[in-house]
């Protein structure tokens, strides 16, 4: 998924139409906006008379007919009830990007030729401020939290250091992180990388934060080098690894920017193995990025910001509670996605081997709506997007 995904942001919100069986005793009041059986009000034609298609084939799908009278007209019920048009708002899960930013000696003190300030330190920070300051960032959420604390030994290479944002979880853009990076600069340069202590305890952060905030989480460690500092147990790739693979088990995902040396005689590799962590933490690789021209630095870091960004959106859709307390009904609903006046009906595929698609979740017990991939990508680049949840009163697919 690439960084035009990143159009979400501004997306968040979109309008999703239910459409369940409901008597007119049972639409009266709570948050849904609800029409006639089949008269005027209903935004969609042939709903609420006749019978309806049972698979996914446009605005009225998946409503049977029911007569109530002698006459044998139909109704568009089940059992004598009217199946009307309820309206209700849902949101995509939001994302939110805890980051863990290096700020050691080595990223520019100057005590070795290869911790330039000018050549790492410089292009970074403005990159990285850019990205928290972006109109593009609109829409996500992030934190930051500085390591290695400040302080000796005891006090940076403990989980409680870290247990807390530097920068609270906050929606972007926002000021408030350059703002920090700047504070830092005006500091001395701070010794040791304790990775295996700010990882565990961003991680704590996150557990706990997303008990009152639903979403997406994923942990973004950047660093210019291999954890040092602290005692030798602690001071491996393994035991950071091992760490957040665990965080990958409860859906938290780590996503790692390595920032190397500049090419200087001497200068240690401090990087390739931070591929790593990013493995163990369900990324693949970690985003590596030369230094020693401070322009494309600072570009390869934008980069790879943003595609940590565009990766990270979810098209995950929490299911709205049916109306008027009915039961979820998995195989009996329709998902339409809307712009620009046209409809186009996606059809649900497990695999998402398919255009115009989605799945759930967990199909034995679905508690959010995915998009496929190529549906993903064209609702979040159209600004004009809306999808609809039409609840029907009929099988509409099979889930296996």
């Amino acid at each position: 998924m690439t960084a035009k995904i990143t159009a979400l942001a501004a997306r968040a919100c979109t309008a999703f139409i239910l459409l369940a069986c409901s008597s007119s005793s049972e639409r009266e009041g709570g948050p849904y906006h609800s029409g006639s059986g089949g008269e005027g009000g209903d935004p969609f034609e042939n709903v609420g008379g006749g019978s309806g298609a049972s698979g996914i084939g446009g605005p009225s799908a998946g409503f049977s007919g029911a007569s109530d009278d002698d006459s044998g007209a139909p109704t568009g019920g089940l059992g004598g009830e009217a199946c009307a048009t309820e309206t209700a708002m849902t949101e995509l899960l939001p994302v939110h990007l805890a980051f863990a930013f290096d700020v050691s000696g080595s990223m520019g003190k100057g005590d070795e030729l290869w911790h330039d300030q000018t050549l790492k330190w410089d292009p970074v920070v403005a990159a990285t401020s850019a990205f928290f300051e972006a109109d593009s960032s609109s829409g996500l959420q992030a934190s930051l939290t500085f390591f290695p604390a400040d302080g000796d030994e005891d006090d940076r290479c403990v989980v409680d250091a870290y247990a807390e944002p530097d920068v609270e979880m906050q929606a972007l853009p926002s000021t408030s992180f350059g703002e920090a990076i700047a504070a830092i600069e005006a500091e001395d340069w701070r010794g040791g990388t304790p990775t295996l202590f700010v990882v565990q305890g961003t991680l704590g952060f996150i557990e706990t934060y997303r008990q009152e905030h639903e979403g997406r989480y994923v942990l973004v460690l950047v660093t210019d080098g291999y954890p040092q500092g602290c005692d030798e147990e602690d001071d491996s790739i393994e035991a950071v690894a091992a760490e957040v693979q665990a965080a990958t088990d409860d859906g938290i995902d780590t996503y790692v920017v390595g920032v190397a040396n500049p090419p200087i005689d001497g200068a240690p590799d401090t990087v390739s193995d931070l591929h790593a962590i990013a493995e163990a933490g369900n990324t693949e690789q970690a985003f590596l990025i030369d230094t020693g021209d401070p322009a494309a630095t600072a570009s390869a870091f934008s980069e790879a910001v943003d595609a940590i960004r565009g990766a990270a959106i979810t098209c995950d859709v929490a299911i709205p509670a049916a109306p008027d307390g009915r039961t979820f009904d998995k195989e009996r609903i329709a998902v339409t996605y809307g712009s620009g006046g046209d409809d186009t009906a996606l059809t649900y595929d497990a695999d998402c081997g398919i255009d115009d698609a989605f799945r759930y979740d967990d199909p034995a017990d679905p508690s959010s709506i995915v998009l496929c991939e190529s549906t993903c990508e064209a609702v979040t680049n159209d600004p004009s997007a809306t999808l609809r949840v039409d609840f029907a009163c009929e099988q509409v697919f099979m889930v296996d």
